[in-house]
């Protein structure tokens, strides 16, 4: 058999990293609710028969390298079928956070052979939480939503009506729920049905041998970008300031070895896991570290999992980074997972000086707000803010942007206040909230809700005692704030809003790079 051709795989490459593209306008245009249609909060991938990652749109960081560490394990114990489809939460089993719910289809050869995998990940805004918006400020998992475990919601192109009415009827707004799950099957088969056309097209061996080549070629380059830096232990440590419930300065420290071609991320001295919801599974771990590196190398390398083959994590188990199940994750998905992100760049930024930027906002200012509003009927709403990004030697840091481990739109104003009793003060850039530095950190934002009616409301923050720090010379970014009816509140709140509030998120801004100048 004849080895793929550099056009060839490159072709290939192309066309099923397409699908998924495809896959994610599908959802995004069938799905019912702002967090999916507005935020674009969801990710699309295809995985090989064994469940490896083959391809992935660029969506959610955090949902793609937690698929692609664990999605071996979960297919490895279904029995497929042709139109089965199998749905799933489950932090402790390769999920990230109870609201990001995760769709799995089989694609299969002419020979009944399994070729393959579709799949998305989507964040509900609500999914059956103690709090409206499901991001509840708590120390239990039963408190943050329904748990689902792998179970077919489709056996061979039948809906079981059992398994999809025991996730609908534990949410606050059961006709969005039922709208985007149906976006979200609908998006895996037309992937199933584009990924068939292709096999059809270019047959079976060819497409397994496009598919070894891709991951041989994905992991010969990536190890030679690894070569490039210079071989040595570099260390580095940052904190969550606290979880909600009581603990502070939840330490993280990693100790980074760089040997020839390889990378060891030792966690060794982080934090234990703790009573509040900043506890990150494995997978969330594992993606905010693969998110980086994707990120140090070059563009054109394929997203598969040859990329991530030079990396070995050394993780204590009952740790923040390594949770034991029963342990309340909702907040490390979000704010732990970008804390991480720091840390890693921080280790990085002693072995590659000139390569890599401050810290940037570090956070995702997550607020969730909702009520039990008798006339309205239940509704929960969620949304994360933008912030600063950190300077670099090349330039100031962008202003008022997701940054790192979350890749989503806002959720524009007369979306907001067409569909929920609320109202947008304010939404502008925070001025001068960048570091300052020869190249200044980029800008924070302010956000200011009027509440229509009284609502249960979550904030879940971070950067609010820690400012997110510069590099080279450059000053600390801002930090953020959270203000209601001009009076500071503590990064970690539950509220009980009333008609008339008004709630106020200024996010921090990034940290400058180089020597302290005039920021223009």
């Amino acid at each position: 058999m004849l080895p793929a051709t550099s056009i060839e795989l490159s072709l290939f490459t192309s066309r099923i990293e397409a699908v998924c593209d495809e896959m994610g306008v599908v959802l995004r245009r069938a799905a019912f609710s702002p967090n999916i249609k507005d935020r674009l909060d969801f990710s699309c991938a295809l995985f090989d028969a064994s469940g490896q990652l083959a391809a992935q749109a660029a969506h959610i960081p955090v949902h793609l390298g937690s698929m692609a560490f664990a999605m071996q394990a979960v297919v490895a114990e279904i029995d497929w079928q042709p139109g089965d489809q199998v749905i799933w939460n489950d932090p402790y089993l390769g999920g990230t956070h109870l609201p990001d719910v995760t769709l799995v289809a089989p694609v299969f050869y002419s020979s009944g052979q399994l070729a393959g995998f579709v799949a998305n990940r989507a964040h509900y805004a609500d999914i059956g939480a103690a709090a409206p918006g499901s991001m509840p400020l708590t120390c239990d998992l039963n408190d943050e939503g329904v748990l689902i475990r792998p179970q077919k919601i489709c056996k061979q192109g039948r809906m079981d009506p059992d398994a999809f009415a025991a996730i609908i009827n534990r949410v606050r707004n059961p006709k969005d729920a039922q709208g985007d799950l149906q976006a979200q099957m609908g998006c895996n088969r037309r992937g199933a049905a584009r990924l068939s056309a292709l096999i059809k097209k270019i047959g079976p061996s060819a497409y397994e041998r496009n598919l070894r080549a891709l991951n041989t070629y994905a992991e010969t380059m990536a190890r030679r970008e690894i070569a490039r830096i210079p071989d040595g232990q570099y260390q580095f440590v940052d904190e969550l300031e606290d979880d909600g419930c009581g603990a502070e300065h939840l330490q993280i420290q990693l100790l980074l070895t760089v040997l020839g071609n390889e990378l060891i991320f030792d966690f060794a001295g982080t934090a234990a896991q703790t009573r509040g919801n900043f506890n990150c599974p494995l997978p969330v771990t594992a993606a905010a570290v693969w998110y980086v590196l994707r990120c140090l190398l070059p563009e054109n390398i394929p997203s598969c999992a040859g990329c991530f083959k030079p990396l070995a994590l050394q993780i204590p188990r009952g740790s923040l980074l390594n949770a034991r199940f029963p342990a309340a994750v909702a907040a490390g998905n979000v704010e732990t997972s970008s804390r991480i992100v720091d840390v890693v760049l921080g280790a990085f930024s002693q072995a590659l000086p000139d390569c890599i930027p401050a810290a940037s906002q570090g956070t995702m200012n997550n607020i969730a707000f909702g009520s039990e509003d008798s006339v309205r009927g239940p509704w929960g709403y969620y949304e994360t803010l933008g912030g600063g990004l950190g300077a670099s030697r090349m330039r100031r840091g962008i202003s008022a942007r997701q940054s790192h481990m979350t890749n989503t739109r806002n959720t524009p104003v007369e979306v907001l206040e067409q569909r929920y009793p609320i109202r947008i003060q304010r939404y502008a850039i925070r001025k001068e909230s960048g570091g300052a530095g020869l190249h200044c950190g980029g800008d924070g934002l302010v956000r200011e809700y009027e509440f229509l009616q009284a609502v249960q409301c979550t904030l879940l923050s971070e950067r609010r005692v820690c400012a997110p720090w510069g590099l080279h010379g450059g000053q600390s970014g801002a930090l953020g704030r959270n203000v209601l009816n001009d009076q500071l509140l503590p990064g970690k709140i539950g509220l009980q809003l009333q008609q008339g509030d008004r709630l106020r998120l200024e996010t921090p801004g990034g940290g400058g790079w180089g020597e302290r100048s005039d920021c223009p």
